[in-house]
């Protein structure tokens, strides 16, 4: 399978693809005239790490998460560990989001919207953060 069969069967671009390659996570084989000859289990990695990626793992977390794939002695446990820091870090980052909203929110309230030019808006955003110390 050529590479324009692995990223429309993956779901990856071609690009995304060969910078896969470049770090390691596939190796396809090469053909006589050098191009890449994927075999069914490069493309089955590839759709693991495109359904990885969607999640929102990173690509380490996706090279530790394949390393796992592949290894038949791996203990389960592993692969929930890196699933659950991987959710806790997403529940972080709609905790940020919901503030970020709240503020913005508050902001955008607080804003007559009209022709004066006191604007709560810029005000808010120009203040300084407090030293966290």
């Amino acid at each position: 399978m050529n590479i324009g069969y692995a990223a429309s069967h993956s779901g990856l671009p071609a690009k995304t693809i060969r910078y896969y390659e470049d770090i390691g996570l596939v190796k396809p084989l090469r053909d006589t005239n050098g191009y890449r000859a994927f075999q069914e289990s490069e493309l089955h990695k590839l759709s693991f790490l495109a359904r990885s990626r969607a999640l929102g793992f990173t690509i380490e977390d996706c090279r530790t998460l394949l390393a796992l794939y592949e290894d038949q002695e791996r203990a389960s446990g592993d692969v929930k560990m890196v699933a659950r820091q991987h959710l806790e870090k997403i529940e972080a980052k709609i905790t940020d989001l919901k503030s970020m909203r709240e503020t913005l929110s508050h902001l955008i309230e607080a804003c007559a919207g009209d022709h004066r030019p006191d604007c709560p808006i810029l005000k808010g955003l120009s203040k300084v953060a407090p030293e966290t110390a």
